[in-house]
């Protein structure tokens, strides 16, 4: 997860298309939408335009009510994606990286985790999790979260999609974390494994620890292949963690990618991240879909 050591080594490496970004949102003032299609327009080109629908909806959950964004093509139905965004949650740039994906046969919901606490988006264009008043008013809410909460809402949101009219229930569903999301992508997997069948981490941290609730100590539970992309950076400061998801995942049975992106630092793959690295983030990109095309 994001901490004063990734944050430091974040400080010196500033992407070009960090730079780009920044310099589009000095310009103007954006809403919600506008800023997404920003973020969209960072992304390369798609293959095949696909018309898509969405909107902003509302889960019921046992502790409360979720906002969210789903995002599925205008016809027909499709297999679910389940996404669990980073530290800073919910917001512009996830919801251009959730309409990508429903651009290529998905329906996608990206959840915001901190809705027992407050509504999305919880950081303004600009704000950083290297910035102390962007930490003190995240980690409360990050810290009100737990295994029990991950796996309940799992469950919650997984009996959502499996009610939408654009969700096709005969194919399994994918969940995809990011940061802190990798965490809650093992657990979605072990709390539903009868429905998740696919599950991605991308530069997730805490995958394997050596407490009670690690994540890892579930994958016996799941049913579902895996893929594991790790940071350079991450590795470079934990290189065990890696070892000890590939000896779970082989001695479970589970069909496992792990693999460490070089030159990738923690956070390379989310838009709007200072280290975004789009050559790396388009490989980890390609073997998401290869990972949704083979398990759903």
């Amino acid at each position: 997860m994001c901490d004063d050591d990734t944050e430091r080594e974040s400080n010196g490496f500033v992407t070009k298309e960090h730079l780009e970004l920044r310099a589009k949102l000095s310009r103007r003032e954006f809403g919600k939408g506008s800023l997404a299609a920003v973020m969209a327009s960072m992304l390369p080109a798609s293959a095949s335009a696909v018309a898509l629908t969405e909107q902003d909806v509302q889960i019921q959950t046992p502790d409360g009510v979720c906002d969210a964004y789903f995002v599925h093509p205008a016809q027909g139905k499709h297999p679910a994606v389940l996404v669990w965004p980073d530290i800073l949650a919910l917001r512009p740039a996830f919801r251009a990286m959730g309409s990508r994906l429903a651009a290529s046969g998905y329906a996608v919901l990206v959840i915001n985790p901190y809705y027992r606490s407050t509504k999305a988006p919880v950081v303004q264009p600009g704000e950083s999790f290297g910035d102390q008043a962007t930490r003190d008013k995240i980690i409360p809410f990050y810290r009100e979260l737990s295994e029990t909460t991950h796996m309940t809402d799992a469950r919650a949101f997984v009996s959502w999609l499996d009610q939408q009219k654009a969700v096709d229930t005969s194919k399994g569903i994918g969940t995809q974390g990011y940061c802190m999301g990798g965490p809650m992508v093992m657990r979605a997997a072990a709390a539903v494994p009868e429905r998740i069948k696919a599950a991605a981490s991308f530069h997730g941290g805490g995958l394997a620890t050596d407490k009670p609730d690690s994540p890892h100590r579930l994958i016996p539970k799941m049913d579902a292949d895996f893929l594991i992309a790790v940071a350079e950076n991450d590795d470079a400061r934990n290189p065990t963690e890696k070892e000890i998801v590939k000896a779970a995942m082989k001695e479970a049975g589970r069909n496992a990618e792990v693999e460490v992106y070089a030159g990738a630092l923690h956070g390379w793959c989310v838009l709007d991240s200072r280290v975004y690295n789009e050559s790396q983030a388009e490989q980890a990109w390609s073997r998401l879909l290869h990972l949704y095309d083979r398990a759903l």
